[in-house]
């Protein structure tokens, strides 16, 4: 398989470092694709023994190419790739908003698939929903899975609407996760811990927090119930938590975060 990237940015060199590793391509079948020689320059220094260029006629050799550019770049670039795209190529997307509709309408192109990854997948821990285009083959669908799963795992949505969700569930979902973090470190500095101290015990908590609900049996209700004995230390922080509306307001978050999807497909 051959893999040209457009958008080398931290998402799209995480998936070609996990191409890499994983062994899904040779280094000399990964292509860097740069906006201008400069760039493709920088590329090469930062990804020494990486073949780069720029967006010419040679792209159309290529199997897969993975579109990770942000999406307000999206019209910027679709002239240029829609003049190398050949009928086989399948084009993966990892832009947040744009649809399956709108690639093929501007890239003039049927086979494309739209995938949701999240920051995880830099250390191969992500998760990515994604979904096809009708025109695209299962033996196709099959490969891009497999690439995909490179960087963590992932779910194939049949209904594409969904990935907005995805968008505002797991593809933000980390800066949920890092925001509330940063609260209880704060909240540990307040109460007289230095900041290392308060943040090895945060993260720590964290940690093994995250892999007890993974292995255990129990869901999130039994799990709090657990350690929220009646009348103790941890029923008075969830007391305030629901005063506060904290579970609602998350929600709220993360309902805007889906309409903010939707929203870009627009622009």
């Amino acid at each position: 398989m051959r893999i040209a990237i457009l958008g080398c940015g931290n998402m799209g060199m995480a998936f070609a470092k996990s191409f890499l590793h994983y062994n899904l391509v040779a280094r000399a079948d990964l292509l860097l694709l740069g906006r201008h020689q400069e760039h493709c320059q920088r590329l090469t220094s930062a990804h020494p023994g990486l073949p780069t260029s720029e967006l010419t006629a040679a792209v159309g050799t290529y199997d897969v190419v993975l579109l990770a550019v942000k999406p307000q770049d999206f019209g910027r670039v679709a002239e240029g790739l829609r003049q190398v795209l050949q009928p086989g190529q399948v084009v993966v997307s990892i832009m947040a908003g744009i649809p399956i509709a709108r690639l093929q309408r501007e890239l003039a192109h049927q086979q494309v698939l739209r995938a949701m990854p999240n920051t995880p997948a830099l250390l191969g821990m992500g998760i990515t929903g994604f979904s096809a285009a009708p025109e695209v083959e299962r033996s196709r669908l099959h490969q891009v899975e497999n690439l995909l799963n490179a960087t963590g795992r992932s779910i194939f949505l049949e209904d594409e609407s969904l990935l907005d969700a995805v968008t505002a569930v797991s593809g933000s979902g980390p800066a949920y996760f890092y925001y509330i973090v940063q609260a209880m470190m704060r909240a540990g500095q307040e109460l007289g811990f230095s900041e290392s101290v308060a943040g090895l015990l945060v993260k720590q908590t964290m940690l093994g927090a995250y892999h007890l609900l993974n292995t255990s049996d129990k869901n999130p209700d039994e799990l709090i119930a657990a350690v929220a004995s009646k009348g103790g230390t941890t029923e008075a922080a969830l007391r305030e938590f629901r005063a506060g509306n904290l579970a609602e307001t998350l929600a709220a978050g993360i309902k805007a975060a889906q309409h903010r999807a939707t929203e870009l497909a627009r622009e």
